[in-house]
C-alpha cells in the first residue's frame, strides 16, 4: 500500500470490509487492563489462551506463536522428522508455497507436492494419484483463494482417512477455521478431530492483534514449542497478542453463523448487478470473491472517489485475473460488514464498475 492510499484510508470513517477500520486504539482496548503477563511465553494470559484454544479444538495441548509462517512450517517439520518422507501434499494455492518465500524448503528441508487443480478444491481422487510416501497432508479450510470454498464433509473425512492410512500426518491450515465452522454447521472441535495438528489465526476473522496457535498432541506441541524458540519466536513478553485473542475469539466464533447469513444475503442482492459475479455462489463461508467486469482504471477511480467524497473505504484496486476485462476482490464478512445492509453494499459494489460521465 503506497503512502497516498495509506493516507486516504486513514482519512476514511467507515467501511463494510471485514472487521472494519481497526485503529491502534481499538486494538489496544482489546487487552484487558488486568491481564497477567507471561515471561518468554510461559504463564499468565499466554498459558490461559493456550489452554482455552486446546479445549476449543478438542486437543490435548496448544502453543501460542507470533506468526502463521513460523507456526505451520515448524509443525510440518515435526511431522516429517518422525517419518521417512519429507514430502507434504497440498493444494496449488497453499499459503506455504505461494506467500512464504519457500521457507518450508529453505529452513526445514520440506518438499511441497502439489495435488489437484488451481481453480477447484482438492478431492480424494486428486490424492489417490500420489504414489510417493508422504510426511503429511495439509488442507486449508476454507480455501481462501477460491473464495472461501469448502470440500463436502464426506470428502473431507475421506481425504484425512486416506492420509492416515498412508502413514502421513494430517495438518489443518485453519487460519479461517472459525469461518469454516459456520459453513459446516459444527464446532471447531468437530473439524479439528479430523486432523493431527491444527493452526488457527487471531488477527483475520477474529480481528485481534497478530498471533496464532497450533494445537495437537502433547508430543507434537512440545516439539513445535522448541522450534518456536529456535526460530526466534519465543519473545520475552507475548501477552499483548494473547490477551487480545482471548478477549475476542469466542465473540467472533459465536458471530460466524450471522456473518454467513449476511454473506449470502449480499450475494442475493448482487444477483441484480450483471457486472459483478460472486464466487462461490452462494457463499459457503462468511467470505466471498467478487469478479468485476470493469476496467482497472474505472474501479480505482470510483474507489478513490468514494473514499474522498463519502469517507467510505473499499478496495483501492482489484486483483488481476486471466481476463484483462475482469478484476477480482475479496470480501471477508466481519463486524463492519454486519453494520451495512446487503442491498446498500450491493449498490456500492455495482457502482464501482460504472464509468464516470465524460
Amino acid at each position: 500500500m503506497n503512502e497516498e492510499i495509506r493516507a486516504r484510508r486513514a482519512a476514511c470513517t467507515d467501511t463494510f470490509l471485514g472487521n472494519g477500520l481497526i485503529r491502534p486504539r481499538e486494538l489496544l482496548a482489546s487487552i484487558d487492563s488486568d491481564t497477567e503477563p507471561d515471561t518468554y511465553g510461559e504463564g499468565g494470559v499466554v498459558t490461559e489462551l493456550e489452554a482455552h484454544i486446546a479445549a476449543l479444538l478438542g486437543k490435548p495441548a496448544a502453543v501460542y506463536l507470533p506468526s502463521g509462517t513460523m507456526a505451520q512450517a515448524a509443525t510440518l517439520r515435526v511431522h516429517a522428522d518422525r517419518r521417512t518422507s519429507r514430502t507434504v501434499a497440498w493444494h496449488p494455492y497453499c499459503h506455504l508455497e505461494q506467500h512464504e518465500g519457500q521457507a518450508h524448503q529453505r529452513l526445514h528441508q520440506l518438499v511441497g507436492r502439489r495435488a489437484g487443480e488451481l481453480e477447484r478444491p482438492l478431492t480424494l481422487d486428486d490424492l489417490t494419484e500420489i504414489a510417493e510416501p508422504l510426511a503429511a497432508l495439509l488442507l486449508e479450510l476454507p480455501q481462501r483463494d477460491l473464495g472461501g470454498t469448502l470440500p463436502p464433509w464426506d470428502d473431507l473425512v475421506a481425504q484425512t482417512e486416506w492420509a492416515r492410512n498412508r502413514g502421513a500426518a494430517v495438518h489443518l491450515d485453519g487460519a479461517r477455521l472459525w469461518e469454516a465452522t459456520a459453513g459446516y454447521e459444527c464446532t471447531p472441535a468437530d473439524v479439528a478431530a479430523l486432523f493431527d495438528t491444527v493452526y488457527v489465526s487471531f488477527y483475520k476473522g477474529v480481528g485481534a492483534l497478530p498471533g496464532c496457535c497450533v494445537a495437537g498432541s502433547e508430543a507434537d506441541v512440545r516439539e513445535v514449542r522448541e522450534w518456536r524458540s529456535r526460530l526466534g519466536g519465543t519473545l520475552f513478553a507475548m501477552w499483548p497478542g494473547a490477551a487480545s485473542a482471548l478477549r475476542l475469539v469466542d465473540e467472533a466464533l459465536a458471530e460466524m453463523p450471522a456473518r454467513l447469513r449476511h454473506a449470502r444475503a449480499i450475494a442475493e442482492a448482487l444477483a441484480g448487478v450483471p457486472e459483478v459475479r460472486v464466487v462461490p455462489d452462494p457463499p459457503q463461508t462468511p467470505m466471498l470473491h467478487l469478479l468485476f467486469s470493469a476496467r482497472p482504471g474505472t474501479f480505482q477511480a470510483n474507489a478513490k472517489r468514494l473514499a474522498e467524497e463519502t469517507g467510505l473505504w473499499v478496495w483501492p484496486s482489484g486483483m488481476a485475473t486471466g481476463d484483462p476485462a475482469v478484476i477480482r476482490t475479496e470480501l471477508s464478512v466481519g463486524r463492519a460488514t454486519l453494520r451495512h445492509k446487503p442491498e446498500a453494499i450491493a449498490e456500492i459494489i455495482g457502482g464501482l464498475c460504472v464509468d464516470a460521465p465524460v
